[in-house]
């Protein structure tokens, strides 16, 4: 990310800087792989004053090994929502990389805090809009943003309605930009399909000099542990650095298009440890006088494929719905259903919008997955 800054912070770092009481605010290192990548947060009471209220409980998938090699489609609208946000999520599709959930909260958290100390997280927002609270200000979202949450910020999500979708991809690794879009400063380059002026960032910091026995859940080895900080965790009365939630638009990637064809890479948006995340928006068709603009068949050898229908016409598929999720795993072929190629010859455009997550380490299903599943997808290239 880049250099960002709120609130009040001394002019050197590590040095004194002292409330109104004169007491010296907190100064605290929030640091990424080691001390990589980092933000400081100047606090004004210590952040360690936590204590312990309650035995952990496991949130690890329930995974499935079905040996079966093949095509597969979920019903994503099909995760019955839940009160709760933590209760909310049900991984379906995972590896030792990431985790792909689905969510549908009903309620926001207005009675506890969240740390995922596993991952990074990239929530998209496909039903709903609100405020993404943390200790680095209020992050506002609504329909088609990804917000990107640094592993271990704690951060509350207030919903303004109870009809609430999101697709959440956790990652053991960072969450960055793709690196071939960026220059040796960071500075997304000008063939990048998104630039800085796209990226918002945390604002109007809220600092709340609050004492009292606040509960927060902390995310750790699939593991949550339930926790008092005896302080208000958004007691930060400024910070700067490089390491906060943003949130970026699905509305605002700016498509690169050919007079043939283009390949899945050019939609990519976000790179993870073994995985990406692109983007499929509205785009103008190829150009070339005999184009195809239906994708051509693809053997994915080394990833497994798998898209997130949010809106619009699929022309490459039948039957697609809002919320679907596929899986086309690497090692046997996947392409345009029957008779979409032919179809598509002459269309201007497409109106579809998608998130694909392509792994390089094959996916497992989880239970959520299998009660979700249409059994008989991976005939659907069969002809009628």
């Amino acid at each position: 990310m880049h250099y960002h800054s709120l609130g009040k912070i001394p002019p050197k770092r590590h040095t004194q800087f002292r409330q109104p009481n004169g007491e010296l605010y907190k100064e605290e290192l929030f640091s990424t792989e080691g001390f990589n990548t980092s933000s400081l947060l100047y606090h004004c009471n210590p952040p360690t004053q936590i204590v312990q209220v309650g035995d952990p409980y496991s949130v690890a998938p329930k995974l499935v090994h079905d040996k079966q090699l093949k095509h597969r489609s979920l019903t994503g609208f099909n995760i019955a929502p839940e009160d709760d946000y933590i209760k909310s999520r049900k991984a379906v599709l995972v590896n030792n990389d990431c985790k792909i959930i689905l969510a549908a909260p009903r309620k926001s958290m207005t009675e506890y805090y969240f740390k995922n100390a596993d991952a990074d997280e990239v929530i998209f927002i496909h039903e709903g809009s609100g405020t993404l609270k943390s200790m680095y200000g209020n992050l506002p979202f609504e329909y088609g943003d990804y917000v990107v949450i640094p592993r271990g910020t704690t951060y509350q999500l207030e919903f303004n309605s109870s009809d609430n979708r999101l697709l959440i991809v956790e990652s053991t690794g960072p969450i960055t930009t793709p690196k071939r879009y960026r220059n040796s400063f960071g500075q997304l380059l000008e063939h990048a399909p998104f630039c800085e002026r796209d990226i918002r960032k945390p604002e109007n910091l809220e600092t709340h000099d609050e004492k009292g026995k606040f509960l927060f859940y902390i995310k750790k080895q699939d593991q949550i542990y339930p926790y008092y900080y005896l302080n208000h965790p958004f007691d930060v009365i400024g910070w700067d650095g490089y390491v906060y939630p943003y949130a970026f638009s699905i509305h605002n990637f700016e498509p690169i298009t050919g007079r043939v064809h283009q390949p899945p890479p050019v939609h990519q948006t976000f790179d993870g440890k073994n995985f990406v995340i692109c983007s499929f928006v509205p785009r103008l068709y190829d150009y070339h006088p005999d184009a195809i603009p239906a994708p051509y068949n693809h053997s994915n050898i080394d990833s497994d494929e798998v898209l997130y229908y949010v809106d619009g016409d699929f022309m490459s598929r039948k039957h697609v719905e809002r919320g679907q999720i596929t899986l086309h795993p690497g090692g046997i072929p996947h392409g345009p259903h029957p008779g979409t190629a032919e179809k598509s010859i002459g269309a201007k455009e497409t109106h579809e919008l998608a998130v694909m997550v392509d792994t390089f380490r094959p996916l497992l299903m989880t239970e959520h997955a299998v009660a979700i599943e249409d059994q008989d997808y991976y005939k659907s290239w069969l002809e009628d």
